[in-house]
This record gives C-alpha cells, sequence and structure tokens, in this order.
C-alpha cells in the first residue's frame, strides 16, 4: 500500500470519527457569530472537510480502469450502429 493510499484511508477515518459528535451534541451554548449554536457550526465545517476530502479522493484515489471500462463499452456501441 503506498503513502498516498495510507494518508487517505486514514483522513476518511479521521472524518469518520469526527462525525461522531458526542462533545457539542447537547450543547445549545456557545453561539458563534451571536446566533449559531456551536453545533451546527461543527457540522458546517466537518461537511466542508468531508467536501474537500471527497474531492481528493476522486481526483487522486479514482479508479482509472473503471472510466477505461465505460470508454470501451461506449466506443464499441457507437460502433454497432
Amino acid at each position: 500500500m503506498s503513502r498516498r493510499s495510507i494518508f487517505l484511508v486514514l483522513a476518511v477515518l479521521a472524518l469518520y470519527g469526527a462525525h461522531q459528535d458526542f462533545w457539542f451534541r447537547d450543547l445549545a451554548r456557545p453561539l458563534v457569530f451571536g446566533f449559531l449554536p456551536i453545533g451546527l457550526v461543527y457540522h458546517v465545517v466537518l461537511c466542508l472537510a468531508i467536501t474537500g476530502l471527497m474531492w481528493v479522493l476522486v481526483r487522486y484515489a479514482w479508479p482509472v480502469e473503471l472510466e477505461r471500462t465505460v470508454a470501451d463499452r461506449t466506443r464499441s456501441s457507437e460502433e454497432r450502429s
């Protein structure tokens, strides 16, 4: 397993662990910006981090073989028509 793969697996596990929000679960205070509960802000930041990780996963860990298979099928179906 390459270092990149190990890093990506650890990043997924870390964000999965961070999703198990037990530290802000029962708190309505403190309010961030004076009106947002801390738990909501935590989940917004978590969603942004997960979105970034998904982008990295698609960019660097997407199996190229899947793309080749789809391209081959598309090309062969176009040749038949």
